[in-house]
């Protein structure tokens, strides 16, 4: 059973990820023409168009990309779905009632959860990018996703011999929220 949690946390996490992704990426004005952008738009162009026409109009014309973050959503949902399809049996002392209200517990926990680790993932490939290669042309994707979330730490957080420790601060905070969740 573990294995089957842990194909099902994976496609679910690369599922609301991407369409998370894909939602940030068009909030932050990224040109989807270029990787992590085709990736994202071919996973999750079949739930995120659907989930546009469902918004209304004026949302349409938002800062923000509102229907790949209702995609992230209806994604988190279908999982804590499926999750209490194949595990609810194993859950004790819930009646049908308790069933119920847990789905949006558990969508809400995983959808939290797949953001820290997506946040987390960015701001790994940008430290390390930044480290290693830091002209790849990914890096500038990354600089534009990730630095916005930087930009506090930065004002107050020192360079210390040329090393930003700005991304490290970020990555602990991250996964003290990760703990946070369970």
């Amino acid at each position: 059973m573990r294995i089957l949690l842990f194909l099902l946390d994976t496609l679910f996490f690369f599922l609301v990820g991407a369409a998370l992704l894909r939602g940030w990426m068009n909030t932050r004005r990224l040109r989807m023409t270029q990787q992590p952008g085709l990736f994202v738009m071919a996973i999750t162009d079949w739930i995120v168009r659907p989930m546009r026409k469902v918004l209304p109009r004026g949302w349409a014309q938002a800062n923000a990309d509102w229907g790949s973050f209702l995609a992230g959503l209806a994604l988190a949902l279908a999982y804590s779905f499926c999750f209490h399809a194949l595990f609810g049996g194993q859950l004790s002392g819930l009646s049908s009632l308790g069933w119920m209200l847990t789905l949006p517990v558990v969508a809400i926990t995983f959808l939290l959860r797949t953001v820290l680790q997506g946040l987390m993932l960015l701001t790994l490939a940008y430290a390390v990018l930044s480290w290693v290669q830091p002209q790849a042309p990914v890096q500038a994707t990354l600089a534009r996703l990730v630095e916005p979330l930087l930009a506090p730490f930065r004002r107050w957080v020192p360079v210390v011999g040329g090393f930003d420790l700005s991304t490290l601060l970020l990555i602990l905070l991250l996964q003290i929220g990760l703990m946070l969740l369970g």
